[in-house]
């Protein structure tokens, strides 16, 4: 049987922030964490293989360790419910946070603490949802387009003109900005003649 151990998760949403990861596991090897489970993937995901594994590895009297709430659960029911199956496994977890301060579910006051961040976290995510979403609102009812232009369907009438004009598909592509093999998908597949 293993000795009692402090197991590490470390997650980032995108696979574009290698840096945070590398930051949390710095941060769970200096808290002692002798096994990381690490993965990039969205806290919304119900998919989280490593926090899985974490999980199924951990053993009575190991800690979970992690570097923010919001990196285990993205609500407070889901942070709770994380708690409870830790220590229903009859084990800890340590959220390594507000500036050193270190929240330990073992201890009452820490418990508590956890649950208010947790809160307040997801309180802000709503707000921060509810913001986008009327920020989407208000461009749709101002009639702004959404999402990404479409550069070369909204040109083919110009490059249509500069085609029978005598331009090249390289030349239009050139004064459009856009790639040449736009211009000759805006002119149905028609090559240079």
């Amino acid at each position: 049987m293993r000795p009692v151990m402090k197991i590490g998760y470390a997650r980032v949403s995108t696979v574009d922030q290698d840096a945070g990861l590398e930051a949390q596991i710095r941060d769970l090897t200096a808290a002692g964490c002798e096994k990381i489970f690490a993965e990039k993937v969205s806290g919304t995901d119900s998919q989280r293989p490593a926090l899985m594994e974490a999980l199924e590895y951990v053993r009575p009297g190991d800690v979970l360790v992690v570097t923010k709430p919001d990196r285990l659960a993205r609500s407070t029911a889901d942070l709770l419910g994380y708690v409870q199956t830790v220590q229903a496994k009859k084990c800890g977890l340590i959220v390594l946070s507000m500036n050193g301060t270190t929240l330990d579910t073992t201890s009452p006051t820490s418990k508590l603490m956890l649950t208010m961040l947790a809160a307040v976290a997801e309180f802000e995510r709503d707000l921060m949802l509810e913001r986008q979403r009327e920020g989407i609102a208000k461009a749709k009812a101002e009639g702004r387009p959404m999402g990404r232009p479409r550069t070369v369907l909204s040109k083919t009438q110009t490059i249509r003109k500069m085609r029978q004009k005598g331009l090249s598909a390289a030349a239009i592509a050139k004064q459009l900005g856009i790639a040449r093999s736009g211009v000759y998908r805006a002119l149905g597949g028609q090559g240079e003649s």
